[in-house]
């Protein structure tokens, strides 16, 4: 009977927990949304200190990450220095929205193709998370 609950204390103990990773993919222009994006960051990162999130931009959701346009600027850019959040813009998406690196916000990265960048994250077990309004 001890054997069996040292086992079992011994099991929860050595018992490896899942990393939170989470990709979100963000394509709309949508304010609110913008908010939303960040709230759930705060709140994942509050809950799981060492989750690793990536969000994702391309389509109408650019301004979410220009200096100029941002609802979220501050936040964002706190977000982008610290050691869990990885913003990223598409380079193809930028060019369609006439957008250039010097507009993003500090920390903002940038990648060819933010499809492929979806893709590679859920290949490397990533949670996908689809935003919408």
């Amino acid at each position: 009977m001890v054997g069996a609950m040292l086992f079992s204390i011994a099991t929860q103990l050595f018992a490896q927990t899942k990393p939170y990773n989470v990709v979100f993919d963000l394509t709309t222009g949508d304010t609110a949304t913008h908010h939303r994006v960040i709230r759930w960051i705060n709140s994942i990162i509050a809950g799981y200190p060492d989750a690793k999130i990536e969000v994702v931009f391309y389509g109408k959701a650019l301004p979410m990450v220009e200096t100029a346009q941002s609802s979220v600027a501050s936040d964002v850019k706190k977000l982008a220095a610290g050691k869990n959040v990885i913003f990223t813009v598409c380079e193809e998406a930028m060019k369609i929205h006439n957008v250039q690196k010097n507009m993003l916000i500090p920390g903002v990265r940038t990648v060819p193709d933010a499809i492929y960048e979806l893709i590679s994250k859920q290949a490397d077990g990533y949670g996908y998370i689809k935003v919408t309004n």
